[in-house]
């Protein structure tokens, strides 16, 4: 931090900590990870919901690295943590107190050091969340800028003069006026009051982004998730969501992160996903709204099952997808969504982990958690991971932050490695074919084809070709595939016993499929 900037903190006697706001080069230290490693299967991780390795209820990174070995076993070759930054809610922490600090619940930097160097060690790439458009209300910049108009970090946040206002009023973002007003001003704030959001227009602002991104990157983090990318500028009540501004401003931060050796980005944006996965803006973006499709389509609904056929027809193929995340906008925890029925769970997944794109499966979508009914909010979503049927194998205190599942008992980690049809076993399985065959992790998607119930994909790259066919049906089907090239035999890649390929007497490829089920042929 500057001299004159830690003077006017100390002159303001504000009770937080002093934040680093110092320029920030790059110092790129190469990368341990082998080519591409991006390409395969993400872990969303609450680390404070992970593993709690010092008893006091509360997940953190050391928690996080005994758990590495799991990660690895299942097939994991990315980590996205949710923020680790300090926060002012010191929960979900995207209401951020320091851009440069860790939550101290979390543990200081030579744990992440540690995850960092651990992670690598098993071919493990780590992200983490970086909120760019907001800070804290309690982020002690913000507090000075709040203390009067003539402040000088006045300008790093959006203000306008008091109400009434004609310039912060007929706003409505989601229902609500994202305008405070103070006795100093009003402030905006596109996620609420509590968070009020940057000036990204200052190039001040942006500068102490760009250098709070190196800082995370000179210690070896593999990249980033831009949280909430098309709210970056806002030029007026009309105009306020996905502005061109801010898809110019996106791929600048990428191209930043990027020109790292071997880092990846993704952003959350709500608003134009396919837009923001262009090359030119982010590179990779989430697929909202694929996920429900997804979720319809194993319920056996064939409107929404062609509808994923047709995806990635149009879709860049480096979306990151998913069957559920964090927010209960994207949906509730698999598990509820689907009622526990088992089948419709295996083919949902095998449908994102199989389709192009780079898949995030939310911590415990792979045993199958439940959310916790009850709570307000996201909470439902982001409560322990069930290591055991109780708490003990959370944290050696039996103690948590929040209620275990309420499917513990039998949707637990130990208890699913033991069972040889588990959902664990099955994304094990799926894991594995992405890991081994190069069409399924970044092959090209062809031939892709939804009737009724059934849906059917190929995957190519090279000489390597895999059909992919899925029966969401609680009755069997027969398949044609009239679009199988000649010269292409294929073989069965899942299951073992998979009914073979058969032709008729124009050529075509059949294959019966069974009830509920799924079958890879490749060669």
């Amino acid at each position: 931090m500057s001299l004159s900037a830690a003077l006017l903190l100390s002159q303001a006697g504000l009770s937080a900590a002093p934040v680093d706001i110092r320029p920030i080069t790059a110092r790129d230290t190469g990368s341990r990870l082998a080519p591409g490693w991006q390409q395969g299967a993400f872990m969303e991780i609450f680390v404070r919901g992970y593993a709690d390795s010092n008893g006091d209820g509360i997940g953190d990174l050391r928690g996080l690295i005994s758990k590495l070995d799991y990660l690895k076993e299942l097939g994991i070759k990315g980590l996205w943590l949710m923020p680790i930054t300090a926060s002012s809610d010191h929960d979900h922490g995207y209401a951020t107190t320091d851009f440069r600090a860790l939550e101290p619940d979390y543990g200081g930097m030579a744990d992440l050091d540690e995850l960092l160097k651990q992670a690598h060690r098993r071919g493990i790439g780590v992200i983490m969340d970086y909120v760019v458009n907001h800070s804290s209300k309690s982020h002690p910049l913000f507090e000075l800028a709040a203390s009067s108009p003539g402040n000088t970090y006045r300008d790093w946040f959006v203000w306008q003069g008091p109400a009434p206002n004609p310039a912060i009023e007929g706003w409505d973002i989601w229902g609500k006026n994202p305008w405070t007003a103070t006795a100093n001003g009003a402030y905006f704030g596109t996620f609420g009051p509590h968070m009020p959001d940057f000036n990204l227009k200052n190039p001040a602002v942006l500068e102490y982004h760009r250098s709070s991104l190196r800082f995370w990157l000179n210690r070896g983090l593999d990249g980033f998730r831009l949280d909430a990318v098309p709210h970056l500028i806002e030029n007026d009540a009309v105009r306020w969501n996905d502005q061109p501004e801010s898809r110019a401003l996106t791929n600048e931060l990428r191209r930043l992160i990027t020109a790292y050796k071997r880092r990846h980005v993704v952003c959350e944006a709500t608003a134009n996903p396919t837009v923001y996965a262009a090359p030119d803006v982010c590179g990779s973006a989430f697929a909202f709204g694929h996920e429900q499709r997804i979720i319809k389509a194993a319920q056996g609904d064939g409107e929404a099952t062609k509808a994923v056929a047709d995806y990635f027809n149009t879709a860049p193929l480096t979306m990151a997808t998913m069957l559920s995340n964090h927010d209960i906008f994207a949906g509730e925890r698999v598990w509820d969504q689907l009622q526990g029925n088992l089948a419709r769970y295996k083919l949902a997944a095998a449908t994102y982990l199989l389709q192009p794109g780079t898949p995030f499966i939310y911590y415990g979508e792979e045993i199958g958690m439940a959310g916790v009914q009850g709570l307000a909010g996201d909470e439902p979503l982001r409560t322990p991971m069930s290591w055991t049927s109780d708490l003990s194998g959370f944290s050696a205190s039996g103690k948590a932050f929040r209620p275990l599942s309420p499917n513990a008992a039998g949707q637990n980690a130990r208890a699913q490695a033991a069972e040889p049809d588990s959902i664990l076993n099955f994304y094990k399985a799926m894991l594995k074919l992405r890991n081994s065959l190069p069409a399924i992790a970044r092959g090209s998607y062809q031939a892709a084809n939804a009737e009724g119930q059934t849906l059917s994909f190929q995957r190519v790259l090279g000489r390597q070709h895999c059909l992919v066919a899925i029966n969401y049906a609680t009755e069997a089907r027969q398949l044609t595939m009239a679009h199988l090239p000649r010269g292409v035999h294929l073989r069965a890649a899942f299951p073992p016993g998979a009914v073979a390929l058969s032709s008729d007497s124009q050529g075509r490829a059949r294959l019966a499929l069974p009830a509920q089920s799924l079958t890879v042929h490749c060669r």
